[in-house]
């Protein structure tokens, strides 16, 4: 971990239970295998396994299961853990994976009162760091409640800011170009809308809406781009994006592949055809493969295609982030479907 940090992720952690008998509901099911989860967690996982220094904050809770992530992100995935902190009241957060159905599983979450990732403060997060990493990467459901949403916003404020005067090469230049630069900085938004995190669908729109000034890359599926810019329509989603001030736009369509757009090309990329097996976790390898490909200044439509990849090998597997695939199964993927 003496390696200079490329990404930063801030946002929830978990420890996910995954079913070993799928097909039925929680109810029926007798026995679990865990797993370190929650998206931006699982981001940073994804992309050490293609070999990104990575770093992650957000809290557990002051017990075994807090203790484990911290172990397991370190000696395990290779994640930097010095700013998972603990929280002194709150419980590490739980979330209990139903295989049914196995394309979009339904997760029942235990984070009674919160989680303790909601208690964030600005202190929280190191701010020189998340000023200058190559890629900062927030969820939008950093804006559900208090005191995170006041502290991520703070950040992404003072990481625009510091865009601006240090000219990180998005002023003067095409727009795609400036969006996959190597060496260029690039803060993205998870749009990762959970119903349950919010008090209601407005209240989500106003706030994700509103911190879209200040990144330069979003991403998110038909739902997510609706609470976000109010339309479900990819094209008319990515146009309002780009008008918000997003440089790269990345809208995820399911079935029919990912829309990836900047002001001058529009791409539509189709998906890979996979046996599924659980689709929780794919979105979060595919979120790790295009942070790497930001970092290594690959073009847009290269990036995706890796990035779905990456997620179809996720969506054949059981589990998050002892899931995440390598380059050399992501390149295999690739020389296998060309």
């Amino acid at each position: 971990m003496t390696r200079d940090l490329e990404l930063l992720t801030i946002g929830r952690v978990s420890v996910d239970l995954y079913p070993l008998q799928s097909g039925m509901p929680l109810r029926d099911v007798e026995s679990f295998a865990k797993s370190i989860g929650g998206s931006p967690t699982n981001v940073a996982v994804a992309a050490a396994r293609l070999g990104v220094a990575s770093v992650v904050v957000t809290r557990v809770g002051d017990d075994d299961f807090g203790e484990y992530i911290r172990r397991d992100l370190k000696e395990k995935f290779g994640v930097d853990n010095r700013f998972v902190s603990t929280d002194p009241t709150l419980r590490t957060a739980l979330a209990f994976c139903a295989l049914d159905p196995p394309a979009e599983p339904p997760l029942l979450f235990y984070r009674e009162p919160r989680g303790p990732e909601m208690n964030l403060t600005v202190d929280d997060i190191p701010q020189d760091l998340a000023a200058k990493v190559p890629v900062l990467w927030v969820s939008g459901s950093r804006f559900a409640q208090e005191t995170s949403r006041s502290a991520v916003t703070a950040t992404l404020e003072r990481r625009s800011q510091r865009s601006d005067e240090d000219d990180d090469g998005f002023d003067g230049t095409t727009a795609e170009a400036a969006a996959t630069s190597a060496g260029a900085k690039h803060t993205v938004i998870d749009l990762d809308y959970r119903p349950s995190f919010w008090d209601s669908p407005e209240d989500a729109s106003r706030e994700i809406s509103a911190v879209l000034k200040h990144v330069s890359v979003a991403v998110g599926n038909r739902t997510e781009c609706e609470i976000a810019v109010g339309t479900a329509d990819p094209d008319a989603a990515a146009d309002r994006l780009l008008e918000a001030g997003v440089k790269l736009a990345i809208i995820k369509k399911g079935a029919d592949g990912v829309l990836v757009a900047t002001e001058s090309q529009r791409h539509s990329v189709p998906p890979f055809q996979i046996d599924l097996v659980c689709g929780l976790g794919a979105g979060d390898a595919f979120g790790g493969s295009l942070a790497e490909g930001l970092i290594r200044g690959r073009d847009p439509l290269e990036t995706i295609t890796r990035a779905n990849a990456a997620g179809a090998i996720v969506a054949g597997r059981l589990a998050c982030s002892d899931a995440m695939p390598t380059p050399d199964e992501i390149d295999e993927l690739l020389a296998r479907t060309a």
